[in-house]
């Protein structure tokens, strides 16, 4: 298959870059002028130039793709202009969509997020894993990244309602090689690694390796229903992080953080951070964003798509093995 890939110098992108190759498709990397272009080396693919804002060379770009996926966007969770961030998640999206349609693509792959999924709740004092029938609403989007994300999946829906054949995918929280960036959930196996994690909050994430992520995607464009959503995490992967950050010590020999941060004092201080980062312009390093949303165990139930895709499920353990690793190599770790 010709296959046209938005955000292709991304964590995500460039791990599904390297499995469409690998797997004997062609394909088009659409990239900003400014792109990282260390997480696709050693990939033989077409580039293009450009962003979401530009329609028509999106459409010439997407002539002749018979497959799209659309896995860039703007995540930030502190921003003093929210603006752009919406223009690119919500209308980017829709050109996109727009264009694949044009070219008469016959799977247009969207990536979301699960902070598109309904948060899980206690039962009995144990965390229940939420899955794509779970009901949420726009007011539960607690900030711009997972609102402006909320708006651009109702967008993709719309189109597949309308017979164009999207299917949707919400990764969980991948973690693996090529994290350029790196992202925040790679952020912390690097502050790990650097003994820069003097303590932790008691919250959870659905750890999966991104070649899983990656794979998901090509499955969903092979398999997928059109209109249906597949969370792409792990059966096992819902870890807390102080049982993440267990396993990473037996891996890596680096001692675990032992103290626990109560929830109010890293609001108070995520609050501080914010009104500094209104003053100088800096990006907090803990934003308001990022502690309210760590106040739930974000684990999910993706069933469905092991069930309807055939979705991998590499050991999460392996996951972080394979991710620190990958920094290490790269020059993340300090000596």
């Amino acid at each position: 298959m010709k296959c046209f890939v938005t955000g292709a110098a991304g964590f995500i992108g460039a791990n599904l870059v390297h499995e469409l190759v690998a797997r004997g498709h062609q394909v088009k990397a659409l990239l900003r002028p400014d792109s990282d272009l260390r997480g696709l080396a050693g990939a033989k693919f077409e580039s293009v130039t450009g962003n979401l804002a530009e329609r028509d060379k999106l459409k010439a770009a997407l002539n002749g793709c018979d497959w799209c996926f659309h896995v860039a966007a703007s995540y930030h969770l502190w921003l003093r202009d929210y603006a752009p961030m919406y223009a690119a998640n919500v209308e980017g999206t829709r050109n996109v969509l727009q264009a694949a349609s044009h070219a008469g693509c016959s799977r247009i792959v969207y990536t979301s997020t699960v902070g598109c999924i309904g948060l899980p709740q206690e039962i009995n004092g144990a965390v229940a894993p939420t899955d794509e029938t779970t009901a949420v609403v726009e007011a539960q989007m607690s900030n711009h990244y997972k609102r402006s994300k909320w708006q651009a999946e109702q967008v993709a829906l719309q189109f597949a309602r309308n017979g164009t054949p999207v299917v949707i995918v919400n990764p969980s929280a991948p973690i693996g090689p090529r994290d350029v960036k790196p992202t925040p959930t790679g952020q912390v196996i690097v502050d790990f690694l650097n003994r820069a994690m003097p303590a932790y909050l008691d919250t959870g994430l659905n750890w999966v390796h991104v070649r899983d992520v990656a794979i998901g995607h090509i499955l969903a464009a092979e398999r997928g229903r059109i209109g249906e959503r597949y969370i792409l995490g792990h059966a096992e992967g819902n870890w807390t992080m102080r049982q993440a950050f267990a396993v990473l010590q037996e891996i890596t020999g680096v001692p675990a953080p032992r103290m626990r941060i109560p929830y109010w004092i890293a609001l108070a201080a995520a609050h501080a951070n914010e009104t500094m980062s209104g003053l100088t312009g800096k990006a907090p390093k803990a934003p308001l964003a990022g502690v309210r949303m760590a106040k739930y165990k974000m684990f999910f139930n993706p069933a469905k798509a092991i069930r309807e895709l055939g979705l991998p499920q590499t050991p999460p353990r392996q996951a972080l093995a394979d991710a620190v690793a990958w920094f290490r190599a790269n020059g993340y770790v300090k000596p």
